[in-house]
């Protein structure tokens, strides 16, 4: 059976290439936030008669990226709001919901990449649900109020927007054999960070029970950056930061200005922390859409109701390395600098040193820049859930080689085709080096076994961590069997642990931890 009816109409899908698995692309769970919607919060998709055909991926959010294997954006294309739905079941089967966000830095990125093609995770008893939000100005860009009065703008609509899925999935989903009880959502990169924001903001309560962050940036604006970006991006765009001029910008004209402001920090040596890592626009914390950051939200005891998965890979920043999007650091003084501009201790640079040693300059700040942005962040999101008394398990993927391709390191985005099993797709081969091998295939059904685990049970395999945030890490590597390492501290904050990936330096991963208890992580902004 290929048709299901919602509550905005019947909608057909197709074969999802495995038996029993039916596909559905481009279902609107929104209406086109363009015209009299734009800016706004998500508006219901309006009805349709007959059945609606959907074998065919929707629209992208505007952005000028063009992504392997995905579709990009057009100016002209508006009814960007859809979802997919990957199901192998019927009405009244009641089956666990996997509703995926896709990352990319919130400006670029959809549900259309094929990495993320939920047929192996169906395979195992999932309904798996992918979505498009708004991104960059669109979604993330902070609209002064009208001058004359009237209802604003919500900051993080692109937030919203992902709280219009997840309200749609729990009207809806039943009529594809899912539950609206069982809901897990889950994202990587700038998807997990929305994640973490869904988990602690109001409007998103009792919409899921459980969630999956692997590699959440460390990247929230405060409302008084964000406007100041708002006066920058504007300027680039050549017309006046305000509400009703900026209605009047056509959005690639805004996508344009935005990359013209990340390009001129790039190009400045002189221009702080953005010179480094040249993102404008994230979710906006203060306000009544999301009044704190996700961190700071936990470690108040927020979101603790809420099943937690974290994982990050153990060389993240490599990635932006290998792309060309990362600045090159070859001297001393050059590292100097970039811990001086992000306010980083000269001490954690001496004990990152300590940790990789005869490292280059290059690869010790590419050790620093992935931690402070994801790997730290991340593990101190999970530590504070379960200091908050939440159910916490965490990860880290360590895989930096198989198949028969060339080395790769455990970089950014390198775990999600094990993830989605989609590690055949030959889209995703150079972020797993080359075609994959059997040990590769291996790692690919550990892990996707997890995720169906822990979205049916809240039990990926391994203990979860203790309520003073020690316990075990599960390493994800091709070494197989033993993956789950003891990370407890003792008093000194030195680490024992057995673990067997990262930063290059076996054995050590857990002690990449140590300099940031010492230093502190400071909370950065796009």
């Amino acid at each position: 059976m290929n048709g299901f009816t919602t509550r905005s109409g019947t909608v057909r899908g197709g074969p999802a290439g495995r038996p029993g698995i039916v596909a559905l692309r481009g279902i609107p769970y929104a209406a086109p936030p363009f015209g009299a919607a734009r800016f706004r919060a998500p508006r219901p998709a309006a009805p349709w008669a007959g059945v609606r055909d959907c074998t065919r991926f929707g629209p992208v959010a505007p952005q000028s990226a063009r992504l392997p294997g995905a579709p990009g954006w057009t100016a002209g294309d508006e009814d960007v709001l859809t979802l997919n739905i990957w199901t192998p079941g019927t009405e009244g089967d009641a089956l666990p919901v996997l509703v995926w966000i896709h990352g990319g830095a919130f400006a670029y990125g959809s549900s259309a990449q094929p990495d993320f093609d939920g047929t192996a995770l169906a395979a195992l008893g999932l309904v798996v649900v992918t979505l498009n939000y708004r991104l960059g100005f669109e979604g993330f860009g902070h609209v002064p109020p009208p001058a004359g009065g009237g209802e604003p703008c919500p900051n993080n609509r692109g937030l919203l927007d992902q709280i219009a899925a997840l309200t749609w999935v729990r009207d809806n989903i039943a009529a594809f054999g899912g539950s609206a009880r069982d809901v897990t959502v889950a994202g990587q990169s700038a998807g997990a960070t929305s994640v973490a924001c869904l988990t602690v903001m109001e409007r998103a309560r009792g919409l899921f029970r459980r969630a999956v962050l692997h590699s959440a940036v460390n990247a929230c604006a405060t409302v008084r950056s964000a406007a100041a970006t708002t006066a920058e991006v504007a300027a680039a765009a050549g017309t006046p930061a305000t509400h009703e001029a900026l209605l009047q910008v056509p959005p690639a004209v805004l996508v344009a200005a935005s990359d013209t402001v990340a390009a001129r920090y790039r190009d400045d040596p002189g221009s702080g922390p953005r010179h480094y890592d040249p993102v404008v626009h994230g979710p906006v914390a203060g306000g009544d859409t999301l009044p704190l950051d996700p961190l700071t939200a936990y470690e108040a005891g927020a979101g603790a109701g809420v099943d937690l998965l974290v994982c990050h890979t153990t060389e993240e920043y490599w990635l932006l390395d290998a792309v060309g999007d990362s600045v090159e650091i070859t001297t001393d003084s050059g590292l100097d600098a970039f811990a001086a501009d992000f306010g980083l201790p000269k001490t954690l640079l001496d004990d990152y040193r300590a940790l990789l040693p005869g490292a280059p300059a290059g690869e010790v700040h590419l050790a620093v820049h992935g931690d402070l942005l994801f790997a730290e962040y991340s593990s101190r999101l999970a530590d504070a859930h379960a200091r908050a008394g939440g159910r916490t398990h965490l990860a880290r993927f360590a895989r930096r080689r198989g198949g028969r391709g060339q080395p790769v390191r455990a970089w950014h985005c390198a775990d999600v085709p094990f993830a989605f099993g989609t590690l055949d797709r030959a889209d995703v081969h150079f972020l797993i080096g080359g075609e994959p091998g059997t040990a590769d295939h291996a790692l690919a059904e550990r892990m996707t076994r997890a995720w169906a685990g822990f979205a049916a049970t809240g039990d990926p395999g391994w203990p979860r961590l203790r309520a003073d945030g020690e316990g075990e890490v599960r390493i994800w590597d091709t070494d197989g069997e033993g993956e789950v390492r003891n990370r407890d501290t003792d008093g000194n904050g030195e680490v024992r642990n057995r673990d067997t990936g990262g930063g290059g330096v076996p054995g050590k991963r857990d002690a990449f931890r140590a300099p940031w208890r010492k230093a502190g992580l400071p909370l950065m902004e796009p």
